[in-house]
């Protein structure tokens, strides 16, 4: 009986196996910038939060505190994102043989293209974000721009744009949070920032075609069976979007329609489902049931357990526990 248990669990490990897609998954360590044909951090102090361990594809996401600053002469590596968060500060700007003076105010954002060389100096301090995304990241957005090799950003200095702040408003929190869904949530923000990009901000724009219907059956019952077989693992958006056969974006589309849940929330109820199996067998420690299910520490778990189920693990396996003995 042992050797079958054995056999059947390694049948379905292999059957996993064979589901599992092979996604190429670039990432972007930080916000470098390129000196002297170096390699540099963009600033030289260190960011208070950083999107490295949260491990994004495509993506990097930095958070600074710093006083008055000149940031010299640099070229960047990837298309990049600036916002200031507060401080109202006047700086100037040196680029394209230009200087450039502006006061900056919350909100105020650099959307620089890859290759611009600049210079900044800032006058006074800040708290900003600083943004490198990958250029497979607008590519891969959309599947009108899968073929294209590079798609080329507006240069924009001195920008007021409240759908950015709000994503990347969304991102820092995520992170702040300790990415309690893993990095699928992160990275589903991060494509649909790169969709809005493509959309406003390309310099040949594209117009996305709005599918309907949600997901064929056989497209989804595939995208499930990985999510079940795979709620220990870090699941992300690419490696659903490939199984699927088709872009992020419409894949999160597609995926809503037909599960009535974002990507990252339906992983996230499936690993409270999981947990709560887990938690009603009292040889399982909650510590365990709580790694089992994907969580990534047992913080992670009771919040976001007690956020969705409105009770804490210890209370829910004392109550069901209690009535499976009784």
């Amino acid at each position: 009986m042992g050797d079958q248990n054995r056999i059947g669990t390694l049948e379905s490990a292999n059957a996993a196996q064979a589901r599992r897609p092979t996604v190429s998954r670039l990432t972007v360590p930080a916000t470098d910038v390129v000196r002297e044909g170096r390699p540099e951090p963009f600033l030289d102090s260190r960011p208070t939060r950083s999107s490295t361990l949260a491990q994004w594809g495509g993506i990097a996401l930095e958070n600074y505190t710093i006083p008055a600053v000149f940031i010299p002469r640099h070229e960047h590596p990837e298309d990049f994102l600036h916002v200031v968060l507060s401080g109202a500060v006047e700086y100037e700007v040196c680029t394209k043989g230009r200087t450039l003076r502006f006061t900056s105010r919350p909100g105020t954002m650099f959307l620089l293209p890859k290759g611009t060389v600049d210079e900044v100096n800032w006058a006074g301090p800040t708290q900003r974000l600083a943004v490198a995304i990958h250029p497979s990241l607008l590519t891969n957005a959309l599947d009108e721009t899968a073929h294209e090799t590079e798609i080329e950003l507006t240069e924009h200095w001195d920008l007021i744009d409240h759908h950015i702040s709000a994503l990347l408003t969304e991102m820092t929190a995520d992170l702040d949070d300790g990415s309690p869904a893993g990095s699928i949530y992160g990275e589903s923000l991060a494509n649909t920032l790169a969709v809005y990009l493509v959309k406003r901000y390309a310099v040949r724009r594209v117009t996305p075609v709005d599918f309907k219907g949600g997901l064929p059956g056989y497209r989804l019952k595939r995208v499930l069976g990985y999510i079940a077989d795979s709620l220990e693992e870090n699941i992300t958006l690419s490696q659903l979007a490939a199984i699927a056969g088709m872009s992020p974006h419409y894949f999160s589309e597609l995926f809503k329609q037909s599960t009535g849940h974002a990507p990252h929330n339906y992983v996230l109820l499936k690993r409270i489902e999981r947990a709560k199996q887990q938690l009603r067998d009292p040889k399982r420690s909650i510590i365990d049931a709580g790694l089992d299910a994907g969580f990534q520490n047992p913080s992670h778990f009771a919040r976001m357990f007690r956020k969705l189920e409105g009770t804490t693990p210890s209370r829910y396996r004392a109550e069901n526990v209690s009535r499976t003995i009784y």
